[in-house]
């Protein structure tokens, strides 16, 4: 079995039971990785649950991977996914959001020439015109990314979903306006380079530069995938 595939199985695998383990919540058409980003960051800060990975699958959207420790029924499922779109995606429209419990192959080719892929969060913004990569992904570095996941254990699970469940029941705050305003930060300013020992160090910056044409961002962002 390869790195990614182990890596797959350890997180994602449903439970013994068949109970669903992977928890994905896609939401674009169009892409707003401004707006999922918030959801990233807030799960993290409101809900103390471990950072889901972040994937990039084609229909221009973005999607978030939770692991879960132990397997959870479909009516557990739907009340953590309608705690999420209550705090965080009250203003989006239905039609944009989906949540599934048996999420495709990733990665994998969605249309010819269009491959979905497992990405950093530093490299999530670029991909919001075109959220997909044209190339198969390094299966290596997709497994590093998987690497550093965690899932979330039973306690954390209870905790969150008695969260969510509270919230829900109070009038709600239009929360991903109120997330994005308590948790974005404005990217730092990069000082201007004159040299790069680092080639990774010099696609960061590529990417990351505003004044940089758009297709020249993504490109860095591909090479760092590879």
């Amino acid at each position: 079995m390869s790195r990614l595939a182990t890596e797959i199985q350890r997180l994602y695998a449903a439970g013994p039971d068949g109970a669903a383990r992977a928890l994905v919540l896609d939401v674009g058409r169009p892409s707003d990785w401004e707006l999922m980003g918030a959801v990233w960051r807030g799960v993290q800060l409101d809900l103390s649950l471990p950072a889901p990975g972040i994937a990039i699958a084609g229909e221009n959207s973005y999607q978030l991977w939770f692991s879960l420790e132990r397997g959870v029924s479909p009516e557990a499922a739907k009340a953590f996914f309608d705690g999420l779109q209550t705090k965080y995606l009250s203003g989006v429209a239905a039609s944009r959001v989906r949540c599934l419990t048996a999420p495709p192959p990733i990665p994998s080719e969605i249309k010819e020439g269009q491959w979905s892929a497992f990405v950093a969060p530093d490299l999530a913004p670029v991909f919001v015109e075109a959220t997909w990569l044209d190339i198969p992904p390094g299966v290596e570095g997709q497994a590093d990314l998987l690497k550093a996941l965690k899932s979330v254990t039973p306690q954390e699970w209870e905790t969150a979903l008695s969260q969510l469940s509270q919230e829900g029941r109070q009038d709600p705050v239009p929360a991903a306006t109120a997330s994005l305003s308590s948790t974005s930060e404005s990217p730092p300013a990069l000082a201007p380079a004159t040299a790069f020992s680092d080639p990774r160090a010099f696609l960061l910056h590529v990417m990351n530069d505003a004044s940089v044409p758009i297709a020249s961002r993504i490109e860095a962002a591909k090479a760092l995938l590879r």
